[in-house]
Formats: C-alpha cells, structure tokens, sequence
C-alpha cells in the first residue's frame, strides 16, 4: 500500500538525532556503564551533531526527563545551527504560558524552536501532573489549546470561550522569529490523534513500525487531512545500530540487551499494555510480544530496544548499504523526516554520520583532510614534497 502522492526516494531527507535527556549507557536493563543525564553531556551531543550535519535533535518529555524547554534553552546557546524539537503540552501548561514561552525561545534560539505536541498516553503519569482527561477528550483538549496558541503566536487578539479553556482578550506583544509560528510535530496512531493531525499539526510522526503498517497508517492520515483541505508532511523514529558488516551490527543488537532479565521484559511489557492508554505504544509492544525469539519484525527492523523501553522501541540494524536501502522504502511511502538515536547517543551519532549520511547524501558539507596533507589518516605527500623541493 503507498500513498496516492509519494515522495520520491531522491529527495534528501531531515535527519534529526536525540538528546538522552534521562540518561543513556551502553546496556539496556543494566547500570554498567551507565551515563546520568548532566547537561554537560547533553552539550557533548548537541555539539557534535550540530558539527556533524544533523539539523536537529528531538529533546523527550516525562516524570523521568529533564525539562526539555530548560535544556534547549542552554543547549541553543552552545550550538550554531541546530533545531530544538521540544514538547508542547496541552493539559499541562496553559496556552498563554506556552505561547509566550514559544515565542522567547524561539527569539532566543533565532528561529530554531520545532514544537513536538505531546498530549500524553501514560494516565498513571498524567495523574502525576494533575491530568485527569480521558484518552479522546485529550484531544479535544487539544485542539481547543492551539487554537488559542496559535492565534496568541500570530498576533492576534484571542477571545475564545470552549469546554476546556475561556480566553478574554488575549495577546502576546512579543512574536516569534518564524511567522506565524514555529511548525508544529505531532504522533498520535488512534483516531482521536489523527483527528488532531488533520486538523493542526505540520509533520505527522510515526514509530519504526515496518513499511507496510506505516503505509496504512500514512494514507489514513492523509486522507483526514485531505478531507480539510490540508496536507501533512511525515517523519519517523528509530534507533540506529549500523556497522561496516552485517555480523558487526547485529552483533551490536545483542549486546545492547545482553543484560536484560526476563523479569524486566515481562515488568515493561505489562505496564505498556495495562497501564499505558497508548494505541501507538501498543502497536510497538505487539510487533514482538515481549519474545526475544520475535525481534526482527521486518528485513533490518528489529524491536528488541521495545522490550524495556516505551515509546520508539525499534531499530534499523545492518550495513550502511542496508540501513539506505530500507530508509528509502520508508522515503517512498512518504517519509521526509528520521528522527534518530543509539546507544550511547554521542558514539552512535557519530557512526550514523560517517557510515550513513553518504550513502543517503547528507553530512555532504563538512570538511575532509586534504589529500595533500600526510599524516596517519591521509596518503598525501605534501611534507614529502617540500622537503624534496628544499633539498
């Protein structure tokens, strides 16, 4: 199944990476070689990937994560190029309060804020935060939200009377860099979140479900926003696991979970199904039923990082010829934008750009060695050549 209008494979992709805001490691399941989330760190990986080519980097959301807005703020001061994906909560701050805090970091940043829309799929966490909204009235939630955001960013006055929010002259003197706002990024696989993409949000993202369940899920978004006279842009999560040789990267899958217990397979499992509302996090869960035997879920697509961790649960594992290859058929269905990570997340972005990005034209613009330069990573002759030429 494709799209009725897709994106030719050609066309050179955004390919954003991620910040491990609640920390990162070698091990899944395991505290050796652990690293705490310190925003020292997270400075070694914005850095790096902002020198690297990656034009942005994803920044997560929870009870367990650093505050993503704070972050990006120091973050931004430390980079040049890069874009803050960061999450725009409905239910939990105001639109006003988030609009203006939109607008400074966007002013801050000079144009690099992205807003990811998270209305949020754990209640137990939810309630955490004085969130009591059932799974589709977050939406509705949701929608009443942007509507006023977006018209306090565009610099309109807001009046606006609903179910969830009353407005009486609402503005904001202080605009955003990108007019009328920054883009808005939103993942949601039920018909309720849908609904909401079609309705306002840019760039639909999905998990690495394998192609042809993408597919379906794409086409069916399209289709809600074409029934309002709207087009969506898409893009996809996934952890990457690439080596020079097939038996390197898979090999590299194995010792990521080397350290994970059933016990804690079985611990993640059961909160993703019974206490998440999640229909994307069930979908994830359900590609592998918490099997070790069912991992490789589709050709270079395995699921073992979703036996402990929620949300984007799969990998694309192989060669960089093979990891192209597949990320052109996620390209043909409509997919324009990956985001990325790996453990840890400061070696593997460094792998995904120096094995990947040529094979998929990116990353074209940072500086080689000259090949007139001799040393231990070049055969150049140019030392050579001076002293022939002084002799």
């Amino acid at each position: 199944m494709t799209l009725a209008t897709p994106i030719s494979a050609e066309r050179p992709l955004d390919f954003f990476w991620f910040i491990p805001t609640h920390g990162d490691g070698s091990y899944l399941g395991s505290e050796t070689r652990q690293r705490p989330p310190e925003f020292r760190y997270f400075r070694e990986i914005a850095q790096a990937v902002d020198r690297l080519g990656f034009p942005g980097v994803l920044l997560p959301t929870g009870q367990n994560c650093e505050d993503s807005w704070i972050t990006a703020t120091g973050l931004a001061t430390y980079t040049e190029r890069l874009k803050f994906l960061v999450a725009l909560r409905p239910g939990v701050v105001s639109p006003a309060l988030a609009a203006r805090q939109t607008a400074a970091l966007d002013r801050l940043s000079d144009g690099r804020l992205l807003l990811n829309v998270v209305v949020g799929g754990n209640p137990v966490e939810l309630a955490g935060d004085g969130v009591f909204t059932p799974h589709d009235e977050r939406y509705t939630q949701a929608g009443e939200f942007l509507t006023i955001w977006r018209g306090l960013l565009s610099g309109e006055q807001v009046d606006f009377e609903g179910r969830y929010y009353k407005v009486q002259a609402g503005r904001l003197d202080l605009l955003p860099v990108q007019r009328p706002t920054p883009p808005l990024y939103f993942g949601g696989s039920s018909d309720a979140g849908q609904e909401l993409a079609a309705e306002t949000v840019d760039k639909y993202l999905t998990w690495g479900e394998p192609p042809h369940m993408v597919a379906e899920k794409l086409q069916r978004a399209q289709a809600r926003a074409a029934a309002r006279g709207r087009k969506l842009s898409f893009g996809i999560r996934l952890h990457f696991i690439v080596r020079e040789t097939e038996e390197e990267a898979w090999a590299a899958a194995d010792r990521l979970i080397s350290h994970v217990t059933d016990e804690q397979i079985a611990n993640a499992q059961a909160r993703f199904l019974k206490e998440m509302d999640s229909v994307g996090q069930r979908r994830m869960a359900e590609l592998h039923g918490g099997r070790r035997d069912r991992l490789v879920v589709a050709p270079n697509l395995w699921a073992g990082v979703g036996l402990v961790r929620g949300g984007a649960g799969t990998a694309l594992v192989g060669t960089p010829d093979q990891i192209a290859e597949r990320i052109r058929e996620y390209q043909a269905i409509g997919i324009d934008t990956i985001i990325g990570s790996g453990y840890p997340h400061l070696e593997e972005a460094y792998r995904v750009a120096e094995l990947l990005f040529p094979k998929l034209g990116l990353g074209t613009e940072r500086r080689r060695v000259g090949a007139n330069i001799a040393n231990e990573f070049t055969v150049g002759h140019h030392g050579a050549r001076r002293l022939q030429a002084s002799s």
